[in-house]
């Protein structure tokens, strides 16, 4: 009974977000800019850097550092164009027999589709299947088992 009570926490301790009935004009922009990059390299090839131009590019107010616009509580939906910072985030998940393990120690992202309150599509670079270009792949929150994640919406 422990562990159950252990692995519900862990699932519920994490949040899902609702996706949002429609795209704010600043984050179609920043959706646009990362689209536009597609199997290229933007800046340094760095995860950051595909964010940091992004909003640059679409001249949105953030503090250069981490904090990419305003963040979103948990209750909020999330929507494309959405900046996801990951911090210390471990991955679990099976594709038929095998296991799969991810670890992102500091990885940031845009939301370029909302799948499900629980998936979400990504588009990024400095990863292991697009390496320094910009591409895209899905997460889904349910997976994560360690480590947490902020979501921040662009703002003018």
């Amino acid at each position: 009974m422990k562990k159950i009570v252990i692995l519900l926490f862990l699932v519920t301790g994490f949040g899902t977000f609702a996706q949002c009935d429609s795209v704010a004009t600043l984050n179609q922009q920043v959706l646009n800019y990362a689209q536009s990059n597609l199997n290229k390299k933007v800046g340094r090839g760095e995860c950051w850097d595909l964010a940091k131009y992004a909003l640059e590019n679409c001249k949105a107010n953030w503090d250069k550092k981490f904090e990419f616009g305003r963040h979103l509580e948990k209750d909020e939906c999330i929507m494309p164009g959405d900046v996801i910072q990951f911090k210390g985030v471990k991955i679990k998940y099976k594709e038929g027999k095998k296991t799969f393990y991810i670890t992102m120690d500091q990885h940031t992202a845009i939301i370029h589709k909302v799948i499900s309150s629980d998936e979400i599509e990504l588009i990024h670079q400095n990863t292991a299947f697009s390496g320094k270009k910009v591409g895209v792949s899905s997460i889904k929150f349910s997976t994560i088992t360690k480590g947490k994640y902020d979501i921040y919406r662009p703002q003018n």
